[in-house]
């Protein structure tokens, strides 16, 4: 069904519930999973959720590697993807370059002002070169 699922995930608790979903989804369908962690360069450390520091050259690889074990509990070999800029279009730029078959984002910001302003997932929903599941992460927080 499908061979290539790309998601997109920060380090919050409804990221996390995207990656769950992608990592079920790859595990039921024998596919590669590619997990897509961007973020914006800072000049400085920055605190980790742990406490510790992380890299401000890329603080992503510290995230993919904790989100890489949700996909190993599932007999997974995660792919990584540290990227820099805007989390929308990393996914959508490593589902292209993949050729991918599915994107899995979390529902966060589709609601309220951050839905007129626009969100990750309506960014990539419409940007996507294929199938996008926009999983229900409310109450995830």
């Amino acid at each position: 069904m499908f061979e290539n699922v790309v998601v997109g995930a920060d380090g919050s608790s409804t990221a996390r519930q995207a990656v769950v979903a992608a990592a079920d989804i790859a595990q039921l369908s024998g596919a590669n999973l590619h997990i897509v962690a961007a973020h914006e360069p800072e000049q400085r450390p920055s605190r980790s959720a742990q406490g510790g520091y992380v890299d401000p050259a890329n603080p992503a690889v510290t995230l993919l590697a904790r989100l890489g074990g949700i996909a190993k509990e599932r007999g997974l070999e995660p792919i990584g993807h540290p990227s820099k800029g805007a989390p929308a279009e990393a996914v959508v730029k490593v589902a292209e370059e993949l050729g991918a078959d599915l994107i899995v984002v979390g529902n966060k910001g589709m609601k309220g002002a951050r839905r007129v302003l626009g969100s990750i997932p309506n960014s990539v929903a419409h940007n996507a070169p294929c199938s996008v599941l926009i999983v229900d992460t409310v109450g995830a927080d």
